[in-house]
């Protein structure tokens, strides 16, 4: 026998109750920190120029954020990706200087709206910054 709560008149009601509520937004896109060589400070003057507070001590990073893993994404950038239409989705910088992933840098940050990402990505590159890494990120 099928329990209905006594609110619901009937499965019709039930269904168009679900439908209508407002869908809470999906927690699938993940901030991730990738270590550059350090080279990109030598050889990159936009990368330069955006981390004068840099001294030559802790690495260089990229900060960024998917709505895939991090290992997925790091690959991507690594392979020159490219979506269908033709337009490179991966960065010029961690292709030519990415080294590895740094989960120890965002293990502890829980997946995010885009949104939230877009806002989580900014505050720890800047974050690194002030911690006298050099970070490059979008």
């Amino acid at each position: 026998m099928f329990f209905t709560p006594n609110w619901v008149t009937s499965f019709d009601d039930l269904h168009c109750k679900q439908e209508n509520q407002q869908a809470m937004p999906r927690l699938k896109y993940q901030v991730y920190v990738i270590e550059l060589s350090k080279r990109v400070f030598t050889e990159n003057a936009k990368f330069r120029a955006a981390n004068p507070q840099y001294n030559g001590v802790l690495e260089c990073l990229y900060v960024g954020m998917t709505s895939k893993t991090p290992q997925e994404r790091f690959k991507q950038h690594k392979e020159g990706y490219k979506s269908k239409k033709g337009h490179q989705l991966s960065s010029n910088i961690v292709r030519k200087y990415g080294n590895f992933l740094r989960p120890s840098l965002y293990n502890h940050l829980e997946p995010k709206t885009k949104k939230g990402a877009i806002e989580a990505e900014e505050k720890l590159a800047l974050l690194l910054r002030r911690q006298r890494y050099a970070v490059w990120f979008n």
